[in-house]
């Protein structure tokens, strides 16, 4: 027996039956393609998050570590420790040397309790042999030759002392250096000026004595009166004063003479 084929026309109702089943798989078909595609993404991330290792912790027996457990750095090259001193092998300690003895020359050697030196002016009283100095160095002053105070300065050790250092070459062309002008006729003015003060006696009855030129150089500065300071102003400046009071002395130049007669020095400074 003969089956007789079945038409499926798109106009008969056997092709609209293929057509709703195939509409219907494909609609259920859709949310299990969604699940299949959406769920491996959402379990990657959670795989990807929870193999991440946790951060490193150190670890109770780490924390525990004795001190010297660590590897110390090796010295520098070249260098050695240095060595822990003994205290008996300390080194004594120097004491201070006292005030070297300058004769007197930057300071007199007198007591400071004891009450300032007479200021004397007149000339008559000084000893023979220092009033003969006195007055020819003033006389080689006033010519204006600085040559006349050669003989007077000498030479070897008992030469004039010119300077609180030491001098190399000439005296005269030291003196000359100390000028203003190249002849050294400056100096022969200040020298002049200087001896032409009053003066004091110091240390009497010592190895010492003197005869020095100004007495302000055996005055405290501040306890000068007017008069003295007028005095002192024909030798230096007002400026000068103030820094010397400052200093706590006269430091400009001074002349000393030995009773002996000697002329012992022509020095500034300190």
């Amino acid at each position: 027996m003969e089956r007789q084929a079945v038409n499926f026309s798109t106009s008969g109702q056997p092709r609209g039956l293929v057509f709703s089943i195939w509409l219907a798989a494909f609609c259920a078909a859709i949310p299990l393609a969604l699940s299949l595609t959406i769920s491996p993404a959402h379990a990657l991330s959670e795989i990807k998050r929870e193999d991440l290792p946790s951060p490193a912790t150190p670890s109770a027996d780490d924390d525990m570590a004795p001190p010297g457990s660590a590897v110390p750095m090796p010295d520098l090259l070249g260098t050695t420790p240095p060595a822990t001193s003994q205290p008996g092998n300390a080194p004594e300690e120097s004491q201070p040397e006292g005030p070297a003895n300058d004769g007197g020359t930057a300071s007199p050697n007198s007591d400071p309790e004891a009450p300032p030196p007479e200021v004397v002016y007149d000339l008559a009283k000084l000893p023979e042999p220092v009033r003969r100095m006195h007055d020819l160095i003033v006389e080689a002053c006033r010519s204006g030759d600085i040559e006349k105070l050669r003989p007077l300065i000498g030479k070897g050790d008992s030469m004039t002392q010119l300077s609180l250092g030491d001098i190399e070459g000439d005296p005269i062309t030291f003196l000359k250096g100390l000028a203003g002008d190249s002849e050294g006729q400056e100096i022969l003015a200040i020298m002049e000026e200087v001896l032409s003060a009053g003066y004091v006696h110091v240390d009497a009855g010592t190895p010492q004595e003197l005869y020095v030129w100004p007495y302000f150089f055996a005055l405290p500065l501040d306890k000068l009166d007017a008069k003295q300071r007028v005095e002192l102003f024909k030798i230096v400046t007002a400026g000068d004063y103030n820094d010397m009071k400052q200093f706590g002395a006269y430091i400009f130049y001074r002349v000393g003479i030995t009773p002996a007669g000697q002329w012992m020095f022509f020095v500034a400074g300190d």
